[in-house]
């Protein structure tokens, strides 16, 4: 039987490097603040609509505690100078039966790498796994890497722009 919980994959970045990417643990709270802590204004902007460095307990809560079911977070993680590092992750919420709302964070000497598209590509093997339909997205219009992601992701893509937000829709065929 599939277990989300224990996803663990080993992919090549576009440089030649190895990133793993696996399940989201309890423990990665630390890792989780460490690459915060890495990433610009403008990366954590476009991730959060907001220069969002720590979390409240409420929201720490709700990044933290994952089901696996209605709530599946995988964590990208590199090897830098023999120690494991944090530099992303995806993850993507159930918000009806069948539809989930999907978001990444990708710290800046990592964008570009390949990162967020093989993030992007297990979530959504994932999701089809679990029998999700639609994946979906609230991004902001400037971030064209990430829509550029959304559309290499090899499902049918369908972007509406409202003012500075483009919404994003992605139907598995």
């Amino acid at each position: 039987m599939f277990d989300p919980a224990s996803y663990h994959v080993t992919e090549t970045l576009s440089d030649g490097r190895k990133v793993e990417i696996r399940a989201q643990r309890p423990d990665d709270l630390a890792a989780i603040q460490a690459a915060l802590a890495r990433a610009s204004p403008d990366s954590l902007y476009h991730r959060f609509f907001a220069v969002k460095r720590e979390f409240s307990e409420k929201e720490t809560h709700y990044f933290l505690d994952i089901d696996f079911v209605k709530h599946v977070a995988l964590m990208a993680i590199v090897d830098e100078n023999g120690l494991p590092a944090l530099v992303g992750g995806g993850r993507y919420i159930v918000i009806e039966p069948g539809k989930a709302e999907v978001a990444f964070a990708i710290i800046d000497e990592y964008q570009g790498k390949g990162i967020g598209s093989a993030v992007m590509r297990h979530l959504a093997a994932i999701g089809r796994e679990a029998g999700l339909r639609e994946l979906v997205a609230e991004v902001l219009a400037d971030n064209t890497a990430m829509l550029k992601v959304f559309e290499a992701s090899g499902l049918e893509t369908h972007t509406r722009h409202e003012g500075t937000v483009v919404h994003v829709s992605m139907r598995y065929r």
